[in-house]
């Protein structure tokens, strides 16, 4: 199909400070409270706070958190991530037990796992994915369960592993555009994390994937990312804007206008995605309960 590809204001981070759109004040209710006490209580991690998701507050406030398995130091050194790099320690066999009580006390309809990277294991820690998965559909047969996954270094036994579990959704961030993937993503694969999407979905998996923008992309490049996935069969796409951690993480490039978000929302439906959630604070677990009802009814 062809696409015009567009110009959109550019919003430089040293030239103005951080527009409206991006400005969040945090509530803490009650559910919030439960939430980060269920937690504590469990010994357990998630993304939304690891990761520093600005959408905690709202997210946790009505009832949903995405759990972060495997620990919480992660093997890799994204320039983006948040989460602590370093050598983790060992695997926790009684994790996914904790997730499940978690998830039964939280009622939740839809649940979001995903992990840090243990590359210092061959598996990557499929297992103790696959077990999570395992025991969230025995515990709770009406749930469904969707998993963001790492690349498991082209393990594709690791990957099957997974997909044995039969997850309902499964999820594999690109995150960024392939031209500055080594300075994003220094251990990742643009081709491989491609191929990964195109092996779960030859599996029968419905599939997901994101990435962010405003940390050195340009938009004909998003386009082509987003024709990519397409010729993976990718069914749900997320697009959001890149927030520097702090100083020793990469700089915001940009910070990209609301109308380009909703010009790439556009242009993915007519490429044929299912869903295209695209907004400034739009990250891969936002409103994922929702997004999952336009693949799975």
């Amino acid at each position: 199909m062809s696409i015009e590809v567009k110009e959109f204001p550019q919003i430089s981070p040293d030239d103005s400070p951080k527009p409206p759109w991006l400005k969040i004040r945090l509530n803490q209710n009650q559910n919030y409270r439960d939430i980060k006490n269920l937690m504590t209580e469990n010994d357990l991690h998630t993304v939304c706070e690891e990761a520093q998701c600005p959408n905690i507050g709202e997210c946790w406030n009505r009832g949903t958190a995405t759990f972060m398995i495997l620990g919480d130091i992660c093997t890799r050194s994204c320039g983006f991530c948040a989460v602590k790099t370093g050598r983790p320690q060992m695997l926790d066999k009684e994790e996914p037990k904790r997730v499940v009580d978690a998830a039964v006390k939280m009622g939740l309809s839809h649940v979001v796992v995903t992990s840090v990277n243990r590359d210092e294991r061959e598996d990557g820690g499929a297992p103790v994915f696959a077990d999570t998965i395992r025991r969230l559909h025995e515990a709770m047969p009406d749930c469904t369960v969707e998993v963001l996954i790492p690349d498991f270094k082209g393990n594709w036994e690791a990957l099957q592993t997974v997909i044995d579990a039969e997850p309902d959704i499964l999820n594999h961030n690109l995150e960024t555009v392939e031209r500055i993937y080594r300075k994003v993503r220094p251990q990742a694969k643009y081709p491989r994390s491609l191929e990964l999407l195109y092996r779960a979905k030859e599996e029968g998996m419905r599939t997901k994937s994101g990435i962010m923008v405003g940390i050195g992309e340009e938009t004909r490049e998003v386009v082509r990312l987003m024709q990519d996935l397409r010729d993976m069969q990718v069914d749900i796409m997320t697009i959001g804007q890149y927030l520097q951690p702090d100083k020793s993480h990469l700089p915001v490039d940009r910070y990209v206008h609301p109308d380009e978000f909703d010009y790439y929302e556009e242009i993915g439906l007519r490429m044929g995605f299912k869903v295209v959630e695209s907004g400034p604070l739009v990250r891969s677990s936002y409103h994922a309960d929702e997004a999952a009802t336009g693949v799975l009814n």
